[in-house]
Parts: structure tokens; C-alpha cells; sequence
């Protein structure tokens, strides 16, 4: 825990950002009947009926420091995508970066073996290199800020029916460029001092 909260008490550094990472699973859902839009003095209205199309994935990038994120949406959520992401981290997003150093919890798709099972050896090595995993503690992933990014884009962007995974590919670019354009950041006030004081059942006394 405390690895984590130091990592957040840094002065921004972009030669060592830090990034956070999280996912969420997402249901596709259409509406079983066309909706009545919404008109002056009238709201949207729509029939309970709706039907499901499946479920996709979104992960969730977020350099709290710099108001920037970036969200991926994807059919699925295995080890392979999970390193993809990573690599678009190192090459896309970050290629100048000395070492990026990535909060993320402890899921079993969450390691470094992800890219060797993903990449030739000489990839997986040349990305590792380059990544510096820190993870939450178990039960602890609220102290991850990519979950606070995602809380907000479910209620700013998810907290409705979308039925296919491309509008939900364009809504959510649609949030993001709009969020990022804002640089909107984290003001995020738990620090180490903190944790010993309101957690201290977590400590020897």
C-alpha cells in the first residue's frame, strides 16, 4: 500500500510517469422498442424491454498528473490484450519514457509473463524493461485512480443502453477526447501519513 501512495506524493516526472491501469467488464444492451426522444418539456422515453448483446471490455489508462487517460475498448479481456496494452503504453503513448511505472491491481493476466506469453522472448524482454509494475494490496485495488476514472466515465458516458461494441467504441473516444481536453485531474489527498493513522488495525502496534 505504501509503495503506492509514495508513488503518488512524486512531483511529475516524464521520463518516469505513472500510469494507472485498470478494466470493467461492460453489458451490450439495445432497447427491445424504439425510444421517444426527448422533446421541450418531455424526457426521453423508452420500454423496459431491452435485449442483450453480449458483453465487451474496457481498460482504462490514466496519468493522473498530467489530466490525461486513454480508454481501450476490446471484445475480450485476456493475458494477451492485457499486453498489448502494455505495449502501446511503451511505443505509442510513452515511447520517450525511461521506465513507466504502472498501478494496476493483482489479477492473474496482470504480470509480466502475459508478455512473454503474448511476444517473441527479445519483445516481452525489451517491454519489461521498460515497464515497473506496482501493484495495490489484495482488497486494496480502491487505492488504483484508473478506478476513479472509470467510475466517472460509467456515470458520464456508460449509464445507458448502448447495444453494439462500435457505438460504444465512439462514445467512449467521444469522452475521452472531451475529458482529455478538459486535462481534468485527480486531486488525490491519502498519502502514507494517512494510511498509518486511519489504517493503523494494518499495522504491528
Amino acid at each position: 500500500m505504501e509503495d503506492v501512495l509514495d508513488l503518488y506524493a512524486l512531483v511529475r516526472d516524464d521520463k518516469r510517469p505513472v500510469i494507472c491501469f485498470d478494466e470493467r467488464p461492460c453489458q451490450l444492451i439495445e432497447d427491445g422498442r424504439q425510444s421517444v426522444p426527448a422533446r421541450p418539456g418531455q424526457p426521453e422515453r423508452y420500454d423496459y424491454e431491452y435485449k442483450r448483446n453480449g458483453t465487451c471490455n474496457v481498460f482504462m489508462m490514466a496519468q493522473p498528473l498530467a489530466g490525461w487517460r486513454h480508454v481501450e475498448t476490446t471484445e475480450r479481456r485476456t493475458s494477451q490484450d492485457f499486453a498489448h496494452q502494455m505495449k502501446a503504453l511503451v511505443d505509442d503513448f510513452f515511447p520517450e519514457a525511461e521506465v513507466i511505472r504502472v498501478v494496476l491491481d493483482n489479477l492473474n493476466t496482470h504480470t509480466p509473463a502475459a508478455l512473454y506469453d503474448t511476444f517473441p522472448a527479445e519483445e516481452a524482454h525489451r517491454l519489461t524493461r521498460r515497464l515497473e509494475f506496482h501493484y495495490t494490496p489484495k482488497h486494496g485495488s480502491w487505492l488504483n485512480m484508473a478506478e476513479i476514472e472509470l467510475a466517472v466515465l460509467s456515470s458520464q458516458c456508460l449509464n445507458r443502453r448502448i447495444g453494439d461494441i462500435e457505438l460504444l467504441r465512439r462514445e467512449v473516444n467521444s469522452w475521452q477526447a472531451d475529458r482529455n481536453k478538459q486535462q481534468a485531474k485527480i486531486n488525490w489527498q491519502f498519502s502514507t501519513a494517512d494510511a498509518r493513522v486511519k489504517l493503523q488495525h494494518l499495522y504491528k502496534s
